[in-house]
């Protein structure tokens, strides 16, 4: 098993402690991807893929506003999490293990949109295996389609390389609780350990490791172009609103 696999089962079970109300986050996103799909000519008709699923953050949402969404992953506990959230949603999506570095050996059909949101691609650690996780995903889109994804902004973090991130202080039914990372860097790959403390009636501390390299935009730009994007676009938080950068790719 992976690291990156690890990472994902062991947080499966709490992973939405990292936001103060997942399920209004799950609806802003999806208000937000919406938006920006009907803003390149698409609409709830799409066959959307979303490649790192996690734990459904993007498809529950998505497939709430009438999407059809197929979603995958390679964490086998948090497909199970979001297999789960959808029962509890009431929406219908399509699951299935893959390696979006492998997306062909899973999916034989094209999708109008693919997406891998929420900083997924970064854990590819070397450029051949990003080179080779954008080609997959180009691969699986049809003519005309898109790619979305959201990176961390590493065009201003490798400038700064901080030792960890600002601390998110939610307050719960019985108390409060307090999530935030630490970055241990090495060039551009940096170890992230992921802490989730639940000051309650217990107090409960959780940590977990992971590892991701920084990637800038103009090498995620590249390789997009590399392997058959006619155009790439980044909204940038300041005017998008949304909390990373994002990448629109146009095959």
């Amino acid at each position: 098993m992976s690291i990156i696999q690890k990472f994902y089962d062991d947080m499966a079970s709490q992973y939405d402690k990292l936001f103060l109300d997942w399920s209004k986050t799950t609806q802003e996103q999806a208000v937000f991807l919406d938006g920006l799909f009907r803003e390149k000519g698409f609409d709830a008709s799409a066959a959307i893929l979303d490649c790192a699923c996690g734990i459904g953050t993007q498809a529950i949402g998505l497939a709430r506003m009438g999407y059809n969404v197929t979603a995958s992953d390679i964490s086998e506990r948090e497909l199970a999490e979001a297999e789960k959230r959808a029962e509890i949603n009431g929406v219908s999506i399509r699951f299935g293990k893959a390696d979006f570095r492998t997306l062909s050996d899973t999916f034989t059909e094209k999708f109008d949109i693919i997406i891998a949101m929420d900083n997924a691609l970064p854990h590819m650690l070397t450029e051949k295996n990003l080179s080779d996780a954008v080609k997959s995903i180009v691969d699986r889109i049809k003519e005309g389609g898109i790619f979305v994804a959201s990176i961390r902004d590493y065009d201003d973090l490798l400038t700064k390389k901080p030792p960890y991130s600002p601390p998110y202080i939610h307050k719960t039914d019985n108390g409060k609780r307090v999530s935030f990372q630490t970055w241990e860097w090495d060039g551009d790959i940096y170890k992230l350990t992921q802490y989730i403390i639940d000051d309650e009636e217990d107090l409960q501390i959780s940590k977990f490791d992971c590892e991701y390299r920084a990637t800038r935009r103009e090498e995620l730009t590249n390789l997009l172009l590399f392997h058959g994007c006619s155009k790439v676009e980044w909204l940038l938080p300041e005017k998008s609103g949304f909390y990373q950068p994002v990448v629109v790719a146009k095959k």
